[in-house]
């Protein structure tokens, strides 16, 4: 299938505008992973579940400590970063074996999208006995999205490989990330901070996507990406005049602030 796409992929680009043959390829990369699923084949990318306790070991941290997350929809990608020495550093990543709709944000209830943006997480958005095996709600509509008139519920990130709106990790994913976020909550986490992308947000990705509507959304979201990848601290994050607006974190904690409507 891979190599089918590589082969067609000029011909293809020839026919359909370049949001629409980002889209194709997107479906091909779902149908991949869809593939290996159903065959209980492990998803390239996938760590070693198995040696939990010496990947913690290597990286130098223990399970309990602060967690915070980013996922980048292009990408088919979750990485999860644990506090060490008062900074976050990146402690796995975990290939999605499916999201739903195109590359933008989520708008109204019922268009299959899985949103876009800055979320944050507590113990109340927890479900262990979720239809897809485990599952915590990332929180949409946020202030953000409700000031934009957005609307939807549920949006998970969950066990599985079916997705309408969520981002699905497998059974085996979902476990290893549910035992880091519930250890860290339960241990004074108040809550973390989920940063959601349409795909990794450098200056070349944002040109090859800069005639997209959704352009200046992602632009902003680049703020909030930018201000981690300078500190490894995730930024403050709030709405003002319906636009994210951002601040530099100053201590761990400040990253996991509720995302509130009161300009900076």
């Amino acid at each position: 299938m891979l190599i089918l796409l590589a082969a067609g992929g000029t011909f293809a680009a020839s026919l359909l505008w370049p949001g629409e043959f980002e889209h194709q390829r997107i479906r091909l990369e779902r149908e991949f992973r869809a593939t290996l699923y159903d065959l209980g084949i492990t998803l390239p990318g996938t760590p070693d579940f198995s040696d939990f306790d010496g990947r913690l070991k290597a990286h130098g941290v223990a399970l309990g400590t602060p967690v915070f997350m980013r996922i980048f929809k292009r990408e088919f990608e979750l990485e999860l970063w644990l506090l060490r020495d008062g900074r976050y550093h990146r402690f796995a990543t975990y290939p999605i074996c499916r999201w739903s709709g195109r590359l933008g944000p989520k708008i109204v209830q019922g268009d299959r999208q899985a949103p876009e943006g800055f979320y944050t997480v507590d113990e109340t958005a927890l479900n262990p006995n979720s239809k897809w095996h485990r599952s915590f709600n990332l929180g949409f509509p946020n202030a953000f999205d409700r000031a934009q008139g957005r609307t939807g519920s549920l949006l998970m990130v969950h066990g599985g490989c079916g997705s309408i709106g969520c981002y699905a990790m497998t059974n085996a994913g979902i476990d290893e990330i549910w035992r880091l976020v519930t250890a860290a909550l339960r241990n004074g986490q108040a809550r973390f901070q989920v940063q959601v992308f349409p795909f990794r947000m450098t200056e070349g990705n944002l040109a090859r996507h800069a005639s997209s509507p959704d352009a200046p959304f992602w632009r902003d979201l680049k703020t909030g990406y930018d201000l981690f990848e300078a500190g490894q601290l995730p930024p403050k994050v709030a709405v003002c005049q319906g636009r994210y607006a951002f601040e530099a974190a100053r201590t761990p904690a400040d990253g996991n602030t509720p995302i509130g409507d009161k300009c900076p």
